[in-house]
């Protein structure tokens, strides 16, 4: 369950501010989804969000779909997006003997879990924007003045440029803002702004800045930016799936992807499980670097939290503490700066959707400051991709160098750390 501080132990803004923020950001989630979702538990305004899934459907592995069917008597199979998941639409009628539930979805899940085994059927997870869902001080884009410079950004990177890599991006689409740094970066035309009002749409420019901070790092990589996540920053767990075998397409070295979700008893999502055994673990060098996601627990946040991936927490600004808001725990890899980096942003006016600051308008020419593991993950992306063009080796090979250095250099109370300057260390 996210982690519900009381006014003497959080961190981070005042306690009624981080509940606030907390509710205004999964009200943004239900105005989108509306009925398609259920949120539990159900008294997640004081208890917080365990995990959001879609109602009336479950995820069951190909193998043990037909004894799910058997037991539920029926179910509409889909297409659960990539080979080895199948989509399961309930049956109307829940068994008699099922246990009892706020909602259907809920019982068939208690049914499973008493008659099969925890983890054969799953609900189907909403993954969001790291950040997204969280009650954490993780922030909004904020203004800075016109001439602002990327921070942190590296001048002279010699050979460590990151050229010979490429790097997709899995988030909200790309806009290309005119920045030197993003010159050759390419992806999705993102939706920029709200048609009712013009004003820059809540998660708009995610993408760019996390290309911005890449490139920051190793300033010729290749990048192309995905729009995948552009309801809310959010999406379901088998099309992220789906997305992602189809991503294998563009032979990438590096797969950046600042989106996660906890789920229903900390067990790993079916869908991106069997993604990465059956696609991740068989292509030679490729990494998946993931954010560690921004409630300030330990709870596992996935993708991160599988051990194949690269999973980055944040360091706070003065580099030497976790930043507040970041998750942790001995499933998080390595540390890098994640609060008040500067980068490249849209252009335009920017309504908050988050107490305290909600309804404040602020306006952007083009750079932003932003917080939160979404950011960390595109630093460590570029360290990876700057150490692999000077040293030769894959990204699996540099990501591995890279976590054997960070342990030399581990903050006590914090973990590994990677800082702007280490790709060659």
């Amino acid at each position: 369950m996210a982690e519900n501080k009381t006014p003497d132990d959080q961190d981070g803004p005042p306690y009624d501010d981080q509940r606030g923020k907390f509710e205004d950001q999964v009200d943004l989630i239900i105005q989108e989804f509306g009925d398609e979702i259920e949120i539990e538990p159900e008294d997640w305004r004081t208890a917080g969000v365990d995990y959001l899934h879609r109602a009336g459907s479950v995820l069951v592995r190909d193998e043990d779909l037909p004894r799910v069917l058997e037991l539920f008597g029926g179910g509409t199979e889909h297409d659960g997006g990539i080979g080895g998941v199948t989509r399961l639409d309930l049956p109307r009628s829940v068994p008699e003997d099922a246990p009892p539930a706020r909602t259907d979805t809920q019982r068939f899940l208690l049914y499973a879990d008493q008659r099969l085994g925890r983890g054969v059927v799953t609900p189907m997870h909403l993954f969001f924007v790291a950040g997204s869902v969280s009650p954490c001080p993780a922030t909004e884009p904020e203004d800075v003045p016109p001439d602002a410079q990327p921070e942190p950004f590296l001048t002279d990177v010699g050979e460590a440029d990151g050229r010979c890599a490429k790097v997709v991006v899995l988030d909200v689409g790309w806009t290309q803002t005119g920045a030197s740094w993003l010159e050759g970066v390419t992806g999705d035309d993102e939706i920029r702004y709200d048609p009712s009002t013009n004003y820059i749409r809540p998660y708009a420019g995610h993408g760019t800045f996390i290309a911005g901070v890449l490139r920051s790092i190793a300033p010729k990589t290749e990048i192309v930016v995905k729009s995948y996540f552009d309801r809310a920053g959010a999406m379901w767990e088998i099309d992220l799936a789906q997305r992602l075998d189809e991503v294998l397409a563009e032979s990438p070295d590096i797969i950046s992807l600042s989106a996660g979700t906890k789920t229903r008893f900390n067990l790993p999502s079916v869908g991106l499980d069997v993604f990465i055994r059956t696609r991740l673990n068989r292509i030679n060098g490729l990494v998946l670097v993931a954010a560690a996601g921004n409630d300030g627990d330990r709870q596992y946040f996935w993708p991160a939290a599988f051990p194949e991936t690269v999973s980055v927490g944040a360091l706070a600004e003065d580099g030497q503490h976790r930043a507040s808001f970041s998750n942790f725990g001995t499933w998080v890899d390595v540390y890098a700066p994640g609060e008040n980096l500067v980068n490249a942003y849209l252009t335009g006016t920017y309504q908050c959707t988050e107490r305290p600051n909600k309804g404040e308008l602020r306006k952007f020419s083009g750079m932003a400051r932003w917080s939160g593991t979404s950011f960390a993950t595109p630093l460590v992306a570029g360290l990876i991709a700057a150490r692999m063009c000077v040293t030769g080796q894959s990204a699996r090979q540099a990501a591995d160098s890279l976590l054997a250095h960070s342990l030399t250099q581990s903050i006590p109370g914090v973990g590994a750390i990677l800082r702007p300057g280490d790709a060659l260390a």
